[in-house]
């Protein structure tokens, strides 16, 4: 009886490291919300290049401004409601929404992020469109991964998916918009799912 009350303490000192080292808060929910605003705009960035006139998206151009606005409504509800969701399941948990683990967090999953967006933007004002889609997938798993050590290490995996879809759309550019909605979009939906079942649910 003693050793098996010794595992179970050793397990349960393990467990509370780990809750402590890891912001385990973040919300399933708000991973398949992300994938449903991707598709959505997804579908509003087809019809605008299909009714445009043009198979082309020109940086100047009204069509352009448009997709970038739409990216942009679809980042900004994403993260308005990652931000509501995980704040409403830690209450619920009783845990801290911002610390040191959440702070660190942010901090490895901006870095990557901001990186790539800049980097996009350059060569977007260079003109060079073919590859856009394959580099938000690559720096986006980039970030996902880099900051996997300070949540569940299971969006890791998550961003691997990223990462070769990416990869995938680099070698055929000409698919890049269906695999961005593959990994913006499915990818989110399917590990937002399977992510609530696990954790919100329990």
């Amino acid at each position: 009886m003693e050793s098996k009350d010794y595992l179970k303490n050793i397990n349960e000192i393990k467990d509370l490291m780990n809750k402590s080292s890891r912001f385990i808060s973040l919300s399933g929910l708000s991973g398949i919300m992300a994938g449903i605003y991707a598709l959505i705009g997804g579908a509003i960035a087809y019809w605008l290049v299909d009714n445009s006139g043009s198979d082309y998206l020109i940086l100047d151009g009204r069509i352009f401004t448009l997709a970038m606005l739409d990216l942009f409504l679809i980042a900004f509800l994403s993260i308005i409601t990652g931000i509501y969701l995980t704040t409403k399941k830690a209450k619920r948990n009783g845990a801290k929404i911002w610390d040191t683990t959440s702070k660190r967090l942010i901090i490895n999953f901006i870095i990557p992020l901001l990186a790539g967006g800049f980097y996009i933007l350059i060569i977007l004002g260079q003109g060079k469109y073919g590859h856009t889609g394959a580099l938000m997938l690559i720096f986006y798993g980039l970030a996902l991964i880099n900051a996997s050590k300070y949540s569940f290490g299971n969006i890791r995996y998550l961003g691997y998916t990223e990462i070769i879809l990416g990869l995938i759309a680099a070698l055929l550019p000409g698919y890049g918009f269906w695999l961005w909605i593959l990994g913006f979009g499915v990818a989110h939906i399917i590990y937002g799912t399977w992510m609530h079942f696990k954790y919100d649910k329990n």
